[in-house]
């Protein structure tokens, strides 16, 4: 799907100060990211705060990106699980005329085996006509999607078009770009190590910076893509203290700290997430504003 191919974001739901979703900033989110270079945007992936959504809220924050998006870019849709049936009616009992493809995370906590995991999608597969991309982050599931799993799902099924490939090990994205079909998608979903991915043969990323800053982000994916490698890691080095600010003390309370700066929304998150320390905001600031200047 040439579609995912570039650079997608994963959407943060902004909150209001009561904690109820702040759908102008929503809004303002979804825009700058349409108006700076992204090329499609993922909404209610864990970076949106969805396990701490309601299903309204949910409803809300699908229609709020949808109507602002107005068809200008495509929209992936999370939804996954750790319970195969659940994951499956929320499948069915969701209108996904507006998306281009489902993200589905491997079912996290029940840890089950390389079969396990391999059944749980192929039921999924068997009861989607939408496209399904593959989620794979164990530093969240507490188990690894094995590129010979992965490689047989997208032989078995061919409405799983592609994976999210979150382990931050590059020796095992560059085993899947290896093994899988050549026209099986491998997405980024770490971005310290979205550049090599690319560079090894990935089809670019589903990231949390580039939200942030998705005019910079997005031109070294492309710069990737074509090639052009010493443009890419000029900007992958210039970038790269923001990613490790905005993961230092979790997800999504960094990115929300660098929109604050923006102007773009506030940074309120929900419990058990909490804001970011003064110490790292000041940081953050710091980064913003040198990025502004050098703009």
């Amino acid at each position: 799907m040439k579609e995912l191919i570039g650079m997608g974001v994963a959407l943060v739901t902004p909150f209001k100060e009561d904690l109820s979703i702040d759908i102008d900033g929503l809004q303002k989110v979804v825009n700058f990211n349409i108006d700076n270079g992204t090329n499609y945007l993922v909404v209610l992936g864990t970076t949106a705060e969805s396990a701490t959504l309601s299903k309204h809220e949910k409803e809300l924050v699908i229609r709020t990106v949808v109507t602002t998006n107005k068809g200008r870019l495509p929209l992936v849709l999370g939804i996954g699980g750790n319970d195969t049936k659940a994951v499956i009616e929320e499948i069915k009992k969701t209108d996904l005329t507006d998306f281009v493809a489902i993200l589905s995370v491997s079912p996290f906590y029940n840890k089950p085996s390389q079969e396990g995991i391999y059944q749980h999608f192929s039921a999924i597969s068997k009861n989607s006509t939408t496209p399904i991309i593959l989620y794979n982050v164990p530093g969240r599931t507490s188990s690894n999607i094995a590129p010979e799993t992965v490689n047989r799902l997208a032989n078995d099924h061919a409405n799983i078009i592609a994976i999210k490939e979150a382990a931050g090990d590059l020796v095992q994205a560059m085993k899947l770009i290896e093994i899988c079909p050549k026209e099986f998608l491998v997405i980024s979903g770490d971005d310290m190590i979205t550049l090599p991915m690319i560079l090894a043969g990935g089809s670019g990323v589903i990231s949390v910076i580039g939200e942030g800053f998705p005019n910079e982000f997005s031109k070294m994916v492309n710069f990737g893509l074509k090639k052009e490698v010493d443009k890419a890691y000029a900007i992958h080095y210039q970038l790269s203290p923001a990613i490790d600010y905005i993961f230092k003390e979790g997800n999504p309370a960094g990115i929300k700290a660098v929109f604050k700066q923006l102007g773009i929304c506030e940074d309120f998150v929900r419990l058990p997430l909490v804001s970011i320390s003064n110490q790292l905001r000041t940081k953050i600031k710091s980064f913003v504003l040198n990025v502004k200047k050098s703009n």
